[in-house]
């Protein structure tokens, strides 16, 4: 047996001074064969009758003597086992009965520790003498002495003790020598090497230095090591240490274990397999205490040596597949962690346990994929190559039912983005862009602050360079389109991530400009438009608190009482929880009353000359002295602190406005960072003039220096046009003061003006014509110097230089319409009547499109539609029709419609021309229908030709119709029966145009309902306010259809069934005060009367009962209480109806009994401006719909545009509303992207091109339509319905209204040759230049609205290099405006005689009509940020996701 020298440093202290090294020899004991045995007994035998024999100087070891004396002697002993080494066999021979003498009971029980330690050291060196041989022949004996030794090795606790070298010793000998070896084939071996590991588990501390452990790692991993089993007693020994419980108690135990499981990990292997195999196969919990540990040992094994589980691991994909769920969780806890891990290639290396590990994303059990999805950040943040894999998952789990899952979601992508961008892709970060939209708000919230978090570290402080900025640029835009959700918590929460994460609010003034300058310039439109509309909240907000607090200083009364309570109730709706709200604004109300220093904080913190610093201090103050440190948690206090938030003027005070002047001043001097910043200098300077525009309207005195008016000036001398219109703009918002502060600059900027009005692009001399009106006092004498060489110079042979003139004499004409009363009488008359519409001088080119660009349009064309505004404008500045002058232009519109737009006939226009001038014409019409005066004269055909525009055959002429229709209703300003026009978008054959129009009427809805309330005391103005009211007006306007021929005919009735369900499905969504009842006397009381426009035409009345019977029967078919009482007899416009007969009753059902089988029962849908919330994902084959997406596409004017205003509509829908999960989103079809025009129905085609002929669509087939570029972005905009065919809900099916074209055979429907029926509603077009010219052609149709609409923003087509326009899901292919058009609808044969003059009417309102000249003008004005189309629109953020 070989031998090896062995070297114990801790000995030299001991005697003797040489080291044992030098005189000891190894012997590895293996294992006492029977062989061996027989030696020792024979040895034994020898000595048995000798006496003990001491070395020399040491006398008798017996309990006779000391206990001093004994240790004295012991340590000689010692130094003499020390010194002795194997091959001394005399010496063995001479000490052999000492050796059997130390191992008597009397030693190893003796009671003093001093003696047992030497005893210990002496019977270690003897195992080191004697071996092979022990000198110990008896079991029991061995058992005894090894247990006795293990004992003492419990002095190794102590590093502090005199006698820890001596401990060391005795580790340090057995360790070396293996003595422990010996037991192996001892029957208690087991209890033996356990008790051993208990006590070097239970010494090891802190105060041990390497070689402790690592003698105590060679002693245990000898006994696994070289043995033939290790027991489950001896493993649970070591792997208790494992247990977190344990570990945290004893660290160092805890490294012994791990340093002892890697030394032996080959050998101890099968151990812990069948260990694992027992408790998580067999479920034998009972064959060890640590079963319930089991999952915390197999991580912590896996970290020490995943060796150590090479046939564990497959038993962990057999346990992720249990039946019970707490099983399922530990596993997947487990995994997580060991798959999580910086370092672990689990994934790489056990890829099916991996796969089977991701199937548990989609477990049942809610805990189960909440683990999941929280180990996902680890994931990626430790293992970016994971990512892939991880990412359907996600998206999955981002759908999930449960909130809190859709919560860890985001929170798992946002904490690995943070760390690091590029640890996830971008359908991760589109994942979090989609909860934004979640129905719930906590994981929206989450959603939000994640994108803010990730933009300001990326973007807004550079980390990852411009790469990464430039991934996440979209975020932005994102967080600002949220602003048009309904909830005030969303909005609220987009403001305070604007001022503390995209424009921080405490960098210091010119860099929080900076970055305010170069944000605006990136923007998309509508996050612009967001931007802009949260500055005019908050502004609107500031005023209202301000008026709050002018009221509280009044003296008491019940006026101002009433008073404060309503502008509470103002405040409250712009605060969140509104209920709750108002009790606190009513204290807060009260603590203003009290406090006069809480008061005049309030008011210098909503005084417009309140500086950034100073509006920090003064939050700072009152919120400090409405809190108390006594109430932790103060409701009121944090309402308090909601509404500063909102009013504080954070961002922009006079220092700010001149460091962003500064700003635009450093991009016309080419010495900005605009480049840098990936803002082309130009585009920099016009968003910068725009974002001074906007901030002109809610900060106008912040304005008010020399510098900013100086920089404004050189900005009007600017080639870019809209430059110098943004800065007309904003002296007119802010120069009310100029002409007495800032005298030198009003003398250099008059002459300006006054050039600009002459000479200037059209837009730059209207917005300089409202300059000087706003600024200077004598204005009169400045319009006179403009007017005259104007009126005087207006030649007809030079019409590209007529336009200017034209529009500065219109404006001038409404803002002085006395100072010039003569003139422009004379002007309209015989100018712009005679000279101008009533000729044409230059033949229009032949084309078959129906619009073009305004590069395009002819100038004459141009002119004549400058020259209609006038005449309009005029009659708005007198505001009287004393002189008939009103009378005379609304024959002249209505004569151009009458016309088709070619007032001459001589056929000498172009159909873009005659276009325009159909538009003008209408817009015109609807714009003197807004003041009294000239309502009161339109007559009932008039109303009809205008109303008929909206079905006109242009695409764009239909748009911008609607749009101008749709503002004036929102306004109140237009009178309830122009509501009704809506209905005739029913047959619109683009589904975007009936959805817009739907989504105009369910806010023009519940803006008079919202009214109602707020004005409960205008009971007598219900006739022109209740939406219900507008069932007549659709009743009589369908009546006198000139698609309605045939009285009986089927076809014709279901079209206007269609029409009616258009607006009464809407207006039936809500049975309030029993509506229901309401409506159908409404419609039992019209079948009483006689048709006012033809009261003895009997086929007149017939159509009007008709239509009357069919109203009837969708009422009953879809409402369960219209039998009941009506809470009130309905009021009939008398200039549409003829009073009561009351000896006439009738009772006769007109409608043919086949009609009957189309009225389907059903419930009307809940009518939201948003739609459905959270709609459910598509099953594979199956997409789920609901009706209240027909409303969904883009409105101009959406129901958040202004988000203070009454007309909000509900947040949300509530999860009773919806019949599937919600989490679950809405996605698209692919069948259904390309789709535009809905598929024709029920009705005979005529004479098609064969391109209609390819187009049309196979039955139970849906053909996409040939218009490809009205594709559909998934993310935010959703589909129509895909219901079955509900008569009363599907939008209608007609591509084709009035009569077929000329080709086709005429059949007895067809109306006569004279008359002159629906042209065709052609589609918008396909191609971008188009659509170029339709952007252009807007802002002209909005001229007269005092607009800066880009026409791009309030046309609904395809944005440029944006998100497509929606389309719809059942379609055909139709021609573009090009196409053959069906004749356009209503107009009377030319050969007719003139109406009669209409019946004067009443109904009206001077509370929802009267605006006086001020208010007339600011609201052109601000149309331009009003009038623009929502992000709900464009972007459909308005939908809530799950």
């Amino acid at each position: 047996m070989g031998t090896e020298s062995i070297h114990i440093g801790a000995i030299l202290e001991l005697g003797g001074g040489r080291e044992l090294q030098r005189r000891t020899r190894l012997i590895t004991i293996h294992r006492t064969g029977s062989e061996e045995l027989k030696r020792m007994a024979h040895s034994k035998a020898r000595v048995t009758d000798g006496k003990v024999t001491y070395p020399p100087g040491v006398k008798e070891i017996s309990d006779k003597i000391s206990k001093e004396e004994m240790v004295r002697r012991l340590k000689m002993v010692v130094k003499t086992f020390m010194d002795m080494d194997q091959d001394s066999e005399e010496e063995k021979e001479l000490y052999l009965n000492l050796a059997l003498h130390l191992a008597s009971d009397f030693f190893l029980k003796h009671p003093d520790k001093d003696v047992r330690l030497l005893v210990a050291c002496c019977l270690a060196d003897i195992f080191r003498i004697y071996a092979p041989e022990a000198p110990y022949t008896s079991p029991d004996k061995l058992k005894d002495i090894f247990m006795f030794i293990t004992r003492q090795l419990k002095g190794l606790e102590d590093t502090k003790s005199a006698q820890f070298n001596r401990y060391f010793y005795l580790l340090e000998n057995i360790a070396w020598v293996k003595s422990y070896n010996i037991c192996f084939e001892l029957e208690d071996s087991n209890e033996i090497f356990t008790q051993l590991y208990r006590t070097l588990f239970q010494v090891i501390n802190n105060g041990h230095n390497q070689k402790v452990h690592m003698h105590m790692v060679d002693l245990m991993s000898s006994i696994i090591c070289e043995g033939d089993t290790v027991s489950q007693e001896l493993l649970d020994t070591v792997l208790v240490n494992l247990v977190p419980a344990h570990k945290n108690l004893n660290k160092q135990a805890y490294d012994l274990a791990k340093a002892l499981l890697k030394r032996t990990a080959q050998a101890i292997e099968p151990y812990i397999t069948n260990f694992f195999n027992q408790v998580l196969m067999l479920g034998k919990t009972s064959v060890s205490d640590l079963s319930e540990h089991v999952f915390d040992l197999i991580l912590e094994l896996y970290n020490i040596d995943s060796h150590l589980l090479l046939s564990v691991l497959p038993q962990l994909e057999f346990k992720l597949k249990s039946n019970d769920n707490d099983e399922r969780l530990q596993v997947v806890k487990l995994l997580a962690k060991m798959f999580g891990a910086k370092d672990s290639e689990l994934a790489a290396q056990n890829k099916p346990l991996w796969q089977c590990y991701l199937g548990r994303f989609n477990d049942i059990h809610v805990p189960i994929r909440l683990e999941c999805v929280k180990f996902a950040s680890h994931c990626l943040m430790n293992h970016p190559d994971l990512a892939k894999d991880l990412t359907e998952f996600l998206r999955v789990r981002s759908h999930d039912p449960e909130e809190a899952i859709r919560h860890d979601v985001i929170v798992s992508i946002v904490t690995a983005a943070k760390k690091d961008l590029s640890l996830v892709n971008d359908a991760l970060l589109n994942f979090v862009k989609e909860r934004t939209l979640d129905k719930r708000w906590r994981v929206r919230k989450e959603a939000m602050m994640g994108l803010a978090s990730i933009y300001r570290k990326y973007s807004l402080q550079g980390e990852g360079g411009r790469e990464a900025s430039k991934q996440i640029s979209w975020i932005k835009d994102k967080l600002l389109h949220i602003y048009y959700q309904n909830s005030i918590d969303d909005r609220l929460l987009v403001e305070r991530v604007f001022a503390q994460y995209m424009v921080p609010h405490n960098l210091e003034t010119s860099e929080r400009m900076k970055c305010l300058y170069y944000l605006y310039a990136t923007l998309d439109t509508n996050a612009v438009k967001a931007l802009n509309e949260m500055w005019k909240c908050q502004n609107l907000l500031r005023h209202n608190v301000k008026d709050l607090l002018d009221l509280v200083k009044k003296p008491k009364s019940e006026a101002s009482s009433k008073a404060v309570f309503a502008k509470v109730m103002v405040i409250t709706r712009n605060l969140p929880d509104p209920g709750k709200a108002q009790d606190f604004v009513k204290k807060l109300a009260q603590v203003l009353e009290d406090d006069e220093r809480i008061r005049d904080q309030l008011e210098t913190l909503v005084s417009p000359s309140c500086s950034c610093k100073q509006a920090e201090v003064c939050v700072r103050d009152i919120t400090k002295k409405l809190g108390s440190p006594k109430q932790p948690s103060n409701p009121f206090l944090e309402m308090v602190k909601f509404l500063l938030e909102r009013i504080a003027p954070v961002h922009i005070d006079t220092e700010s406005i001149s460091a962003l002047v500064k700003q635009v001043n450093k991009s016309i001097d080419g010495t900005a960072d605009d480049e840098e910043e990936g803002v082309p200098t130009e585009e920099a300077i016009r968003a910068g003039l725009e974002l001074l525009k906007v901030l002109s309207f809610t900060h106008p005195v912040s304005f008010h220096s020399a510098e900013t008016f100086e920089s404004l000036l050189g900005c009007l001398k600017m080639d870019d046009e809209k430059v110098a219109e943004a800065a007309l703009q904003i002296f007119k918002n802010t120069g009310s003061k100029m002409e007495e502060s800032f005298p030198h600059i009003k003398s250099v900027l008059l002459p300006v003006l006054q050039a600009k009005a002459k000479r200037g692009p059209p837009r730059q001399a209207k917005y300089a014509i409202h300059c000087i009106n706003a600024m200077f006092t004598n204005r009169d004498t400045h319009f006179a110097q403009i007017f005259e060489p104007l009126h005087k110079g207006l030649d007809p042979a030079n019409l590209e230089q007529l336009i200017t003139p034209l529009t500065t004499l219109g404006h001038l004409a409404q803002l002085a319409p006395e100072q010039f009363a003569a003139p422009l009488k004379s002007l309209v008359a015989n100018f712009i009547v005679k000279d101008l519409l009533m000729n044409d001088r230059t033949p229009g080119k032949k084309t078959t499109k129906l619009w073009v660009s305004d590069d395009e349009v002819s100038p004459e064309t141009m002119a004549k539609i400058q020259g209609i505004k006038l005449m309009v404008r005029w009659l708005l500045g007198v505001k009287n029709n004393q002189s008939k002058s009103g009378n005379s232009t609304l024959r002249m519109l209505t004569a151009i419609l009458h016309s088709d737009g070619d007032l001459t006939e001589q056929g000498r226009m172009g159909k873009p021309d005659m276009s325009r001038l159909r538009l003008a014409a209408a817009c015109a019409l609807l714009k003197l229908a807004q003041e009294p005066c000239y309502h009161e004269i339109i007559t009932l055909e008039q109303y009809q030709l205008c109303a008929l525009v909206i079905n006109d055959e242009c695409y764009q002429v239909r748009q911008c119709f609607s749009q101008k229709l749709h503002r004036g209703l929102c306004r109140l300003r237009l009178p309830l029966e122009y509501m009704a026009v809506f209905a005739l978008c029913a047959k619109d054959p683009v589904k975007e145009r009936r959805a817009h129009a739907r989504q105009c009427l369910v806010k023009n809805v519940n803006i008079r309902r919202e009214y109602l309330k707020q004005h409960a005391a205008i009971s007598d103005k219900l006739f022109s306010l209740l939406p219900e009211y507008v069932v007549p007006y659709a009743i009589h306007l369908l009546a006198h259809d000139p698609d309605y021929v045939k009285v009986q005919d089927i076809e014709q009735l279901k079209e206007i069934k269609e029409a009616l369900w258009f607006v009464l499905e809407i207006i039936m969504a809500k049975n309030e005060n029993n509506s229901h009842a309401f409506i159908r006397k409404m419609v039992e009381n019209i079948k009483q009367t006689k048709d006012a426009q033809s009261p003895t035409d009997s086929k007149t009345n017939e159509k009007l009962y008709t239509v009357c019977d069919v109203a009837m029967h969708i009422i009953m078919s879809k409402s369960t209480t219209y039998s009941l009482e009506s809470p009130k007899d309905p009021t009939l416009p008398s200039s549409f109806f003829t009073k009561p007969d009351k000896n006439f009753s009738n009772t006769k059902n007109y409608l043919p009994a086949e009609m009957k089988s189309f009225f389907t029962p059903g419930k009307p849908k809940s009518a939201n401006v948003l739609g459905a919330v959270n709609k459910p994902l598509s099953t594979a084959g199956k997409q789920i719909q609901s009706k209240a997406s027909r409303m969904e596409t883009a409105s101009n004017e959406d129901s958040s545009s202004n988000p203070g205003s009454p007309q909000r509509g509900k947040t949300r829908l509530d999860s009773t509303e919806m019949d599937h999960s919600e989490n679950e989103d809405f996605t698209l079809r692919a069948d259904s992207a390309d789709k535009d025009i809905e598929k024709p129905r029920g009705r005979k085609r005529g004479v098609t091109t064969s391109d209609d002929q390819d187009s049309k669509p196979k039955r139970g087939r849906k053909k996409a339509s040939a218009n490809t570029t009205a594709a559909v972005e998934p993310e935010d905009q959703w589909d129509e319905d895909n219901r079955p065919e509900d008569e009363q809900n599907s939008p209608p099916k007609k591509g084709r209204r009035g009569r077929p074209p000329k080709s086709a055979t005429p059949s007895q429907d067809t109306p006569a040759k004279g008359k002159r029926g629906r042209k065709k509603a052609a589609p918008p077009p396909e191609d971008d230049d188009e659509e170029e010219e339709e952007e252009k052609a807007e802002e002209e149709a909005e001229e007269e609205e005092e607009e800066d609409d880009k026409s791009s923003e309030n046309m609904e087509l395809k944005p440029k290099g944006g998100r497509p326009a929606r389309t719809p899901r059942r379609s055909q292919g139709l021609d573009s405006a090009e196409s053959t058009p069906q004749k356009r609808r209503g107009r009377p044969p030319k050969s007719a005689q003139p109406p009669a003059k209409k019946p004067a009417r009443g109904g009206r309102s001077k509370a929802a009509a009267a605006k006086d000249d001020s208010e007339e003008e600011d609201e052109e004005e601000e149309e331009e940020q009003e009038d623009e189309p929502t992000p709900k629109g464009r972007k459909k953020a308005a939908g809530r996701r799950r």
